[in-house]
C-alpha cells in the first residue's frame, strides 16, 4: 500500500478568503469531477417515462432535485477558474436518465467547463438509462469524448476507449456504461473494450508516459454495493496487472474512496471521487472534487491529492484533506 498522509486544513478565520492550493512547480495538475446530475427533468412528458425511466424521474423528483443543487455547480465552475488545473476529467453521470434533451444541456454546460482539449468525459450509468441505442445521444459531447487521432470518431461510435496524451499524461477513458434493469445499476466492459485497453496501456507505457485509466464504476469489488458493481472486475484486473497503469479514478459512489489494485510492480492507486454537485446532510454527503498533481523526479511518478468541498457558510469550495503517496513504477 502506498504511503498516504492526510491533513486537514486548519480552521479558517471568519471572512477569510478560502486558500487556494499552489501544486508543486513542473507538476501536470488533473481535476477530477463526477455525479454532477446537473440536468432538470421539468417539462417531463409520460411518453417519456414508459420504460425504466419512471423509477428515475421519481427518484429526481423526491429527492435528487433537492440534493443535487446548480448553486453548488455554479461554485464549481467559480473554483475551477480559480485553481486552474492543466485538465479536468469528469467521470460520467451529468445526467438523471439519459433523455436527449439532457445530453444537450450537459453539452452547453460542459462548453463552460472548458474547451474540448482540457476536459475529457466518458459516460455513467445514468446515461445508459435505457435503450440499445443510447451511446447515439454522445454526439452531443462528442469533442470531449473523442481520442485525440480519431476526431470524427462519433460518426462510427466507437468512442472508447479514448486516448488523449497530454505532456507525459495518458489518459485512457472507458464506457462501463450499460443499460440495466430495474433497480440495479451495474456496468460491464466487453472484450474488445478490454482488448483495446490492453493495447492502448502496452503503448503508452513503452512510451514512457504516466497512465491514468478513467472509468465510472469502481472497479474494485466490494467498494459498492452489488446491484451497483462492475460485472467483470476480474477481467479487468487482469489486464492491468498485464499491461501496468499508473493511476485509476472512478465515480459512481457519491463518496470519496480510496482503494489499490496489485500488480507485479506494485499496488496501483484506485481512487473515487464524490459528488461535486450533492449536498445531502441525511446521508452526510458534501459536494467535493479532487485535484491530483502529478510529478516525475528521480525515483519516479509521485501523487498530491488535494480534496476540495464546499461548504455552506461561504457558499464555496474550500482545501479540506490532503494525501501525498507514490506511485508504481512499471
Amino acid at each position: 500500500m502506498p504511503e498516504v498522509k492526510k491533513e486537514r486544513a486548519p480552521a479558517r478565520p471568519a471572512g477569510a478568503p478560502p486558500p487556494v492550493p499552489t501544486p508543486p512547480t513542473g507538476s501536470f495538475t488533473l481535476a477530477h469531477v463526477s455525479d454532477l446530475h446537473l440536468t432538470s427533468l421539468k417539462g417531463t412528458t409520460i411518453a417519456q417515462l414508459l420504460n425504466k425511466r419512471v423509477l428515475g424521474y421519481l427518484s429526481w423528483w423526491r429527492k435528487r432535485r433537492r440534493v443535487h443543487r446548480l448553486d453548488i455547480v455554479e461554485a464549481l465552475l467559480e473554483d475551477l477558474k480559480t485553481t486552474r488545473p492543466d485538465h479536468i476529467a469528469v467521470t460520467g453521470d451529468l445526467t438523471h436518465i439519459g433523455l436527449p434533451n439532457e445530453f444537450a444541456d450537459a453539452g452547453q454546460w460542459l462548453a463552460r467547463l472548458g474547451p474540448p482539449d482540457q476536459v475529457t468525459v466518458i459516460p455513467g450509468n445514468h446515461e445508459a438509462y435505457v435503450g440499445k441505442k443510447w451511446s447515439a445521444q454522445l454526439s452531443a459531447w462528442a469533442p470531449y469524448l473523442n481520442s485525440d487521432d480519431k476526431p470524427d470518431s462519433f460518426r462510427t461510435g466507437e468512442f472508447f476507449p479514448s486516448l488523449r496524451i497530454r505532456g507525459k499524461v495518458a489518459l485512457i477513458g472507458l464506457s462501463s456504461a450499460k443499460p440495466s434493469l430495474p433497480f440495479l445499476a451495474v456496468g460491464s466492459l466487453d472484450e474488445k473494450q478490454l482488448n483495446r485497453l490492453a493495447s492502448l496501456l502496452k503503448k503508452t507505457g513503452e512510451a514512457g508516459l504516466l497512465r491514468v485509466v478513467l472509468i465510472h464504476h469502481p472497479p474494485v469489488p466490494g467498494t459498492i454495493k452489488w446491484r451497483k458493481r462492475l460485472i467483470g472486475s476480474n477481467a479487468f484486473a487482469e489486464v492491468i496487472a498485464r499491461c501496468g497503469a499508473e493511476l485509476i479514478l472512478h465515480g459512481h459512489t457519491h463518496t470519496e474512496t480510496f482503494s489499490e489494485m496489485q500488480t507485479p510492480a506494485g499496488n496501483v492507486p484506485v481512487i473515487g471521487a464524490p459528488s461535486a454537485s450533492e449536498m445531502n446532510p441525511h446521508s452526510r454527503r458534501c459536494a467535493k472534487y479532487n485535484l491530483y498533481a502529478i510529478e516525475r523526479d528521480d525515483d519516479g511518478w509521485s501523487l498530491k491529492m488535494l480534496i476540495r468541498s464546499y461548504s455552506e457558510e461561504s457558499g464555496q469550495f474550500e482545501k479540506d484533506q490532503e494525501a501525498k503517496m507514490r506511485l508504481p513504477q512499471f
